[in-house]
């Protein structure tokens, strides 16, 4: 839709694709949100970023080396550091507010227009990189335009009606286990909204759009924070509470792993053997994860 309306292959990347893979992220954390499970709100975001960058990067590295652009590293790499300190500061206190949702939204609105000024700039290669994966549709669209509005209309129906059967299962799944809602949503939750940024960016680097797939990664995880989080404080009746283990814990862990892009990144390639670094440090969350939920004796032992 955004093609038919003349809006540029590069900006469709930047923007409307970002938009469209992190909005299961939206629509489950705002559910969880309204409805009280304001762990699944907040498990969902913090462990989808640690998923994203651990094991879809990792996973999409292995395939082929992912070039990285300048401009994550300059730009959206501290913007992602930078808006998971923010969230962990606003955190403090153990609640997310209305006041702490408009700040982050306000971040959000604020990283599209930036995106916009910074896709006048980019390089012809990075641009046709953009018009390969996102192009134009051809002229004679006539019926198209509603057959994508319906497309649209249908999925935001399912999608919905899917994130109120997934906050309902994760709950009634926690329960049952005897595990915390928090843990539900750093790994089941959090792996299946995510389905969208591994097929995204697993596809780019298949076909070689290396740009895409780093560049869809880090801006899901901006989008995340700023706008999953930012409007699931605005909606939530009450806030949305943080649980001590998220402060202490989970958060800072999404905030060491958004550090470790700045080392693998700089060097503007990220090699196989960092993927599986990536890959082996996301098996070692989950590990961390099911040794806690289950109080594991080995869970010391881990720690150190």
């Amino acid at each position: 839709m955004a093609a038919f309306f003349g809006v540029s292959p590069l900006v469709i990347g930047l923007t409307v694709v970002a938009f469209g893979t992190s909005s299961p992220e939206l629509a489950v954390s705002i559910g969880a949100a309204w409805s009280g499970s304001a762990d699944l709100a907040v498990g969902n975001v913090v462990g989808s970023n640690i998923f994203n960058v651990l094991l879809i990067l990792g996973l999409s590295a292995a395939i082929i080396p992912l070039a990285v652009a300048q401009q994550l590293v300059r730009i959206d790499v501290p913007l992602m550091i930078g808006a998971s300190v923010l969230l962990l500061l606003l955190s403090i206190d153990g609640m997310l507010g209305r006041g702490d949702g408009v700040l982050l939204l306000g971040g959000g609105l604020g990283y599209v227009v930036l995106n916009l000024r910074l896709a006048r700039r980019e390089s012809k290669a990075v641009a046709l990189e953009y018009t390969k994966a996102f192009p134009p549709p051809a002229k004679t669209v006539g019926t198209q335009a509603a057959v994508d509005a319906a497309n649209i209309a249908g999925g935001l129906a399912m999608l919905y009606f899917g994130s109120e059967w997934l906050v309902h299962g994760a709950v009634v799944l926690a329960r049952a286990w005897g595990v915390s809602e928090l843990i539900i949503g750093l790994t089941i939750v959090s792996a299946g909204t995510s389905m969208p940024e591994v097929a995204t960016s697993v596809m780019a680097a298949i076909r070689g759009e290396r740009d895409i797939a780093v560049g869809n990664v880090i801006g899901s995880n901006i989008f995340n924070i700023l706008y999953v989080l930012g409007i699931s404080g605005i909606v939530a009746p009450k806030g949305v509470p943080v649980s001590l283990q998220a402060l202490e814990a989970d958060m800072p862990i999404m905030i060491a792993v958004a550090f470790a892009c700045f080392p693998v990144f700089f060097r503007g390639v990220i090699g196989r053997w960092e993927g599986a670094v990536f890959l082996a440090y996301y098996v070692a969350y989950v590990g961390y994860l099911v040794l806690h939920a289950t109080g594991h004796d080995l869970l010391p032992v881990f720690k150190e």
